[in-house]
């Protein structure tokens, strides 16, 4: 008999290259993992594994994650006190030994366990939540028969709310710092400046605290919330039949294009950066937010998770533009070989 195909396709699994994919580090930064098992190798296999069936073989079979992988990276607080607990545990059953007092201390400990399950539903529903905000908010800046004052604001809440959505997916996938000292702050920036929500935090900051208005600069912030929408919608109500009716063929949509999504928000955030420097020379310039965006794009072009779309917008650019300006201004080859050095510094 022939070797059981799903052992064959767990071991094609294991030996996938994710790591040149793109499409896994932007998997990866979506996925809501609690700071103390981010590191835990059972768990990123599992991810690595559910990835692989979503993109490539349909047909693997994903086992649960099994509760050893989780109760082994349970937070050394967690591991102290469920060490010191049967010292206590004896001192009380010394002073109680009746039957009651073992069914109210069983009771409690089950409850204790069953609490963590809705505490994470409601952190993914509120994330989910100010991404639907946003959504809706930016499509209401984005018609043009919004009256002007309604949608100016409803421009500079969009933003505003992206902050807020990335703030917390931080603080759902990292925490916080262990410490509010510098060397603390630094490993902690260190863990996420790669991390897309960083990138869109600084990006969503530009814009806000800006006096420009530019209603391009929106198109990232709504693919992104309309990327975590459709995530959590399929997730979590694809049983439901109001999803079924009505959502589930965009939300398919949106998944299975996520690429075109990113290709469609690389662009934009380039050309972003050309429209900044065009409006140096208006009356409404801001060098300050100018120098801080191209950082971001800076960033952007570096960072695993964005670094593959932009690449290919930038070569894209450099093969339309660099033959004209070796031909028709080539006193531009010096300033630009020096911007280079700086982009890739």
């Amino acid at each position: 008999m022939g070797e059981d195909p799903q052992k064959l396709k767990k071991m094609a699994a294991a030996a996938y290259d994710y790591e040149n994919d793109p499409r896994w580090a932007d998997y990866w930064s979506n996925v809501l993992v609690p700071a103390h098992m981010v590191s835990n190798s059972d768990v990123i296999n599992h991810y690595k594994r559910k990835f692989y069936q979503r993109y490539i073989d349909p047909d693997l079979i994903v086992e649960p994650m099994s509760t050893s992988s989780s109760s082994q990276s349970t937070p050394p607080s967690a591991t102290s006190s469920s060490r010191s607990s049967p010292s206590r545990n004896g001192q009380a059953y010394t002073q109680n030994s009746g039957t009651g007092s073992t069914n109210r201390t069983s009771g409690t400990s089950a409850t204790a366990g069953s609490n963590p399950t809705p505490l994470r539903w409601e952190r993914k529903t509120i994330h989910f939540s100010v991404n639907a905000w946003v959504f809706v908010i930016a499509m209401l800046a984005v018609i043009p028969l919004v009256p002007r004052s309604i949608s100016q604001r409803a421009y500079r809440l969009s933003f505003l709310g992206t902050v807020c959505s990335s703030l917390f997916s931080l603080y759902l996938q990292y925490g916080k710092p262990r410490a509010w000292n510098l060397q603390a702050l630094q490993i902690y920036l260190q863990s996420i400046v790669g991390t897309k929500d960083f990138i869109y935090l600084i990006y969503s900051i530009s814009f806000v605290t800006s006096h420009l208005c530019l209603k391009f600069a929106l198109i990232p912030i709504l693919c992104q919330a309309l990327e975590h929408i459709a995530k959590f919608l399929r997730r979590n109500f694809s049983q439901s039949t109001l999803y079924r009716k009505y959502m589930e063929e965009a939300c398919v949509w949106v998944e299975s294009n996520t690429t075109t999504l990113n290709i469609l928000t690389s662009h934009a955030e380039i050309a972003l950066g050309f429209l900044l420097i065009i409006s140096l020379l208006s009356r409404q310039r801001n060098v300050l937010q100018t120098f801080m965006y191209w950082q971001v794009l800076k960033l952007m072009y570096q960072a695993p998770v964005t670094a593959t779309y932009h690449r290919s917008v930038w070569a894209k650019i450099g093969r339309t533009v660099t033959p004209f300006i070796h031909r028709y201004a080539p006193a531009l080859n010096t300033p630009l070989a020096a911007v280079q050095r700086w982009w890739f510094r």
